[in-house]
């Protein structure tokens, strides 16, 4: 039986995953397939009770004149857990938080439109970007915009210009991503089909109706001071998750005809060990290998997983403070197999 190297390894470039989809301990991964409504419901209570008590605590204290410096604060404990909701928006997106079909799309809905993006329009490019992750001829949807050193040296100074404002970490990861979930979520994709248009008019006919009931209760003005801070900080931080699940600088990327999907979840997707704390808000997400290798693993399983598959506690982690290194992570570099600065293309 061909299993996962058990050495410790600085890197994940000593796992050996050839014919991974044929071992026995790959087929017992289907145990954490299975959701658990007991489970699920406890993680919707501790989630969105706390979300919504948040909500109405900062609601009385601007009622009451509280200094908003008083407030402030707690918007960023609310975008934390707006983060933790979309993670279940996220599930239900993959089919795997509850067993019933229906009752992950109505959740995935109402959640969706907590985080300001439509249910339908969502799943599309993230299913591709399950399908193609680590692909690199098929980059271009879900993904990140990542270019090879030598494709960046063969463009033309427009496009250089374009990649280094799109890699650019305060449009990255400050200003592009609120504008990506306040603005551009509320259009349909040019290529979006029925089912994906209708999703898009009935989370901006939510947020609309919300919106219109704040104004007749507690005022535009306080809806605005409470939202804004928390839709963007919690932009802000999933944007930087999934850009270290996928930019780091062992992760695997191969031309189309040698690209395996099995190694592009374990080793195309990052171990990313956060604190207790950070890891819980974020539903733990962080064990990215084991959701691309396995989709349908709600997060609520994804943590035990990984301790009783000893295979999957191999691949190298990322700590948080290692994390930030890869800011200056720019290109691929197809020879030495890894991703490096701009200055390789020197």
């Amino acid at each position: 039986m061909t299993s996962v190297n058990t050495a410790p390894a600085p890197d994940n470039a000593g796992v050996d995953i050839e014919h991974v989809a044929r071992t026995e301990w790959y087929h017992r991964l289907g145990r954490y397939e299975r959701p658990s409504t007991a489970k699920a419901t406890l993680q919707i209570l501790d989630t969105f009770g706390p979300y919504i008590g948040l909500w109405a605590l900062m609601i009385v204290m601007l009622k009451h004149h509280v200094s908003y410096l008083f407030v402030l604060p707690l918007t960023v404990l609310a975008a934390l857990f707006a983060v933790r909701i979309f993670i279940i928006f996220h599930d239900c997106g993959h089919g795997s938080y509850f067993e019933s079909h229906r009752a992950n799309k109505i959740l995935g809905y109402i959640s969706g439109i907590l985080v300001f993006t439509p249910f339908e329009q969502w799943r599309k490019p993230h299913a591709v970007h399950h399908a193609t992750v680590g692909d690199l001829d098929r980059r271009g949807d879900g993904d990140i915009w990542t270019m090879t050193v030598d494709e960046y040296k063969s463009v033309d100074i427009k496009t250089k210009l374009s990649y280094r404002l799109y890699r650019n970490p305060l449009l990255m990861f400050i200003v592009g991503p609120p504008f990506l979930f306040t603005v551009l979520a509320r259009f349909p994709h040019p290529d979006a089909g029925k089912l994906e248009r209708q999703s898009v008019l009935i989370t901006n006919a939510a947020i609309a109706a919300i919106m219109v009931a704040a104004a007749f209760t507690i005022g535009l003005k306080a809806y605005f001071m409470i939202q804004i801070p928390i839709i963007f900080l919690a932009a802000d931080i999933g944007t930087w998750l999934f850009y270290v699940q996928h930019q780091f600088e062992d992760v695997y990327w191969e031309r189309h005809g040698a690209w395996d999907p099995i190694t592009a979840a374990l080793v195309g997707s990052s171990f990313y060990r956060l604190p207790k704390w950070l890891q819980w808000f974020s539903g733990n997400i962080g064990l990215h290998h084991i959701h691309h290798l396995k989709p349908r693993i709600a997060n609520y399983n994804l943590q035990q997983c990984h301790d009783e598959m000893p295979e999957l506690q191999t691949l190298h982690p990322i700590s948080l403070k290692q994390s930030l290194a890869t800011l200056k992570l720019k290109l691929l570099d197809e020879k030495a197999q890894k991703m490096v600065g701009y200055e390789a293309a020197l």
